[in-house]
Parts: structure tokens; sequence; C-alpha cells
């Protein structure tokens, strides 16, 4: 795997975000343009409908399965690094610190990682302007 750094941390699922994305708006589109169509159609005015109310709903099970998936991961992190700072400091996150801003210190070096959660909370620094701040990088290959 290539070294990760904030320029190429982020992860792009080719199969989600290339092909099942913009295949789902298509089918979206597509669903609207054929219920259109089919207004002044009495033959096809309840199954126009019908498709587009299952393309809608086919594009909103995928978003809710992504944004699941990424909030159960924010969840392992937020534990995950609370108890990497207990290990560290002693001590428990600084509760002023919201998700966002405990994913953003992930990235963080265990020499750094104390001193930046200390300023993210005390700053209420922005999860961009965290990952920003590592100085030494420490690579997460294991995000969904």
């Amino acid at each position: 795997m290539p070294e990760q750094s904030h320029a190429n941390h982020t992860k792009f699922m080719p199969l989600f975000h290339f092909v099942l994305g913009p295949l789902m708006l298509l089918t979206v589109i597509g669903s609207f343009v054929n219920l259109w169509q089919a207004w002044g159609d009495h033959q096809r005015l309840y199954s126009a409908p019908l498709i587009s109310a299952l393309s809608v709903a086919l594009l909103l099970a995928a978003l809710c399965a992504r944004f699941f998936a990424l909030g159960v991961q924010d969840r392992a992190i937020r534990a995950e690094e609370n108890l990497r700072h207990f290990v560290l400091t002693g001590m428990l996150l600084d509760p002023r610190l919201s998700v966002k801003q405990i994913v953003g210190l992930r990235f963080a070096s265990d020499a750094e990682f104390a001193e930046l959660a200390r300023k993210a909370a005390e700053g209420g620094m922005a999860q961009d302007d965290i990952k920003r701040s590592v100085k030494i990088w420490r690579a997460d290959h294991n995000r969904v």
C-alpha cells in the first residue's frame, strides 16, 4: 500500500462510488422522465409512479447503508481513540471533543496525539484542521 497522508487518505470504493452511485442516479432520473411521459397515459399511470418510488427507495437504501456503516465506524474510532488516549495519558478524552474531531485525531502519531487532542478541545478545531496539524501521519487502511 502507498504511504498514506492527508492528501491521499480518503477512500473510494469504485464499485459503490463509480458504478452503483451513477447507475442509481440515472435510474432515478430515467424513472422520473418515464413518469413525466406517462402522466397523460392511463395505461402507464400505475407503473410509472411505482417505478419512480422504487428507484427513489433503492437510492435511499444505498445511501442509508453507507451512512450506517460510516456511523458505526465513527463509534468504533471514538472508542479506540478514547482507549488510546487513556493508555497514553491515564485520562479519557476531553468530553468537549466531537466525534468528527476524534475521527480526525486518529491519524496522529502517539507522540503528538495527546497534545493535539488538547488543542482540538480547547480551540474547537475542525476535523480537517486537525488532520492538517498532524506531523507524523498514522495510516488507517481499515476504514470503510
